[in-house]
């Protein structure tokens, strides 16, 4: 099923501020809320929909990575239609003028059930380079991450052992408590964290000693990923899951991957394209030549025709980096320049003199060569 667009979802435009993205997603919200549309599967599934934009364009970082790909933007979005009703409500609760954090629990509206608050560990960020070889074919990376992994002697339960966890009293093991809050839709009962246990519904009289009740500890973790071809420098990837662990228990942070491109030392990117400076002597200008240029894979060979001017490119089609939104390839492009030598023997000052009586050497440009310091300065501006 193709994804909308989330700025059409909320209708904003990307020039809108937070401030109007907040006010269109509650708008939405507030229409499509599954109090003033009981049992109206559609309007569940807008209520989603709109989560899932505001969740998106709320965050600078995902917002950013949403305007330059799109839905197709490495590592994709953890999308609030992955979430419950009660996971929405949570994480968006100052849309409807209640608390609770984004692991909070939410006592649902009319007395709905309650749901288990989970923990979540702290997303890892690392930086990896590549070079144009990876960017054009994709490459895969084994690296030793350090994280904080799950303590193994308690197996990240922050106890000493099973006896010393016990039912915290304020909660009763609930992790949390009670409370009535006035919105707009009224009297409405929602639940905060217990501050006693902190929302674990249990209390640990004797801690671990390798982790000190922790439930985690630090350590190496080898990490096996794919790096998509068509990658650019800044671009993040997220590998869901294997980021740091929760404290006492719960599910992984991601590991956020950062590219860092590395230059290459004949060829120049320039988005898709690639550019390389091919110097060709007098007599293969004049005379034409058949020259090997690199590749990202290797070597292509192209022909330079008699007369052939300093500044003409030659365009290889197909040579350059593929799209990472799988739009195809770019081109290699060849920009021509003319050496010429600084130094000459007495023969060939004489050769050179000779040519200069010749008709055939003295300047007489086209239009074309005429426009050429045209396109360089369209190309640098």
């Amino acid at each position: 099923m193709t994804k909308r667009d989330y700025y059409e979802i909320l209708g904003v435009s990307k020039n809108s501020t937070p401030d109007e993205i907040k006010k269109a997603y509650r708008q939405m919200a507030l229409k499509y809320h599954p109090d003033k549309n009981p049992g109206n599967k559609e309007a569940e599934e807008k209520f989603k929909e709109a989560a899932e934009a505001y969740d998106v364009l709320s965050n600078p970082d995902k917002k950013a990575r949403y305007d330059k790909f799109g839905h197709n933007a490495p590592g994709g979005f953890s999308g609030a239609t992955e979430f419950n009703m009660e996971d929405i409500f949570t994480q968006f609760g100052d849309i409807f003028g209640f608390g609770g954090g984004r692991f909070g629990r939410f006592s649902g509206f009319g007395g709905g059930g309650r749901q288990e608050s989970i923990r979540r560990g702290s997303d890892v960020r690392i930086r990896v380079k590549v070079d144009l070889k990876d960017v054009a074919n994709g490459v895969e990376k084994r690296l030793k991450v350090p994280i904080l992994g799950k303590c193994e002697t308690c197996d990240g339960t922050g106890a000493k052992n099973p006896s010393s966890i016990n039912v915290c009293p304020t909660c009763n093991g609930s992790g949390h408590v009670t409370r009535m809050a006035n919105t707009i839709f009224g009297a409405m009962q929602s639940t905060t964290i217990c501050p006693q246990c902190h929302g674990e519904g249990k209390i640990i009289t004797e801690l671990c000693t390798a982790c000190h009740g922790e439930g985690t500890v630090r350590k190496e973790e080898n990490v096996v990923f794919k790096i998509p071809p068509g990658v650019s420098e800044g671009m993040q990837l997220n590998i869901s899951g294997k980021g740091n662990a929760a404290r006492r228990g719960g599910i992984n942070g991601d590991l956020l991957v950062l590219i860092n491109e590395e230059k290459d030392e004949e060829l120049i990117r320039d988005e898709n394209d690639l550019i390389y400076s091919l110097y060709i002597s007098i007599p293969q200008a004049v005379l034409g030549a058949s020259i090997e240029v690199p590749t990202v894979n290797g070597k292509a060979k192209i022909k330079v025709e008699p007369g052939t001017q300093s500044g003409k490119v030659l365009r290889l089609k197909g040579k350059g980096l593929p799209d990472i939104n799988s739009y195809g390839m770019g081109d290699l492009l060849v920009y021509i320049n003319l050496w010429t030598p600084q130094k000459l023997t007495k023969e060939e000052e004489r050769m050179m003199e000779s040519f200069l009586k010749s008709e055939n050497f003295k300047p007489n440009p086209s239009k074309q060569d005429k426009n050429f310091f045209e396109r360089l300065k369209n190309m640098f501006q």
